[in-house]
């Protein structure tokens, strides 16, 4: 098995420095959000930790060679997705539901709409460097 990456090349490094960016920042949110006001949000705030974990899930899996490291990576992936399609539609119509944001409240309002746009890129590429992947 090689031990070259095709997802860390070219836009992948972009790509896997967005997502360690977001994972870091996710983390020191929820962090800091349990640590000091959990009673005030405490669902939103286990969905940020939720979502820092997705992010470093799928910042380590964009970055490890191998077919298997791709399936993880397709998996975080698409649960983010998920996360930011759902969060930010229920966030849109009843915000009720999270008294405080979260990193995909309002389809990642607050941090540019990246949250949005991050996982379709990820997704491409995902798709983009599938047949790489495919012998190891």
């Amino acid at each position: 098995m090689s031990a070259t990456n095709p997802r860390s090349s070219g836009p992948g490094r972009l790509l896997i420095a967005v997502y360690a960016v977001f994972a870091l920042s996710a983390s020191a949110r929820a962090g800091v959000q349990i640590a000091t006001s959990f009673d005030e949000a405490p669902v939103a705030y286990l969905l940020s930790a939720f979502a820092a974990v997705v992010y470093i899930v799928a910042t380590v899996a964009l970055a490890r060679p191998g077919a298997a490291a791709r399936r993880v990576a397709l998996a975080a992936v698409t649960v983010e997705l998920i996360g930011v399609l759902t969060v930010g539609t229920i966030t849109a119509f009843d915000p009720g539901d999270f008294p405080d944001d979260t990193v995909w409240s309002l389809y990642g309002r607050g941090y540019g709409f990246v949250p949005l746009v991050l996982p379709v890129l990820g997704l491409l590429w995902l798709r983009r460097t599938r047949s790489a992947d495919a012998g190891r």
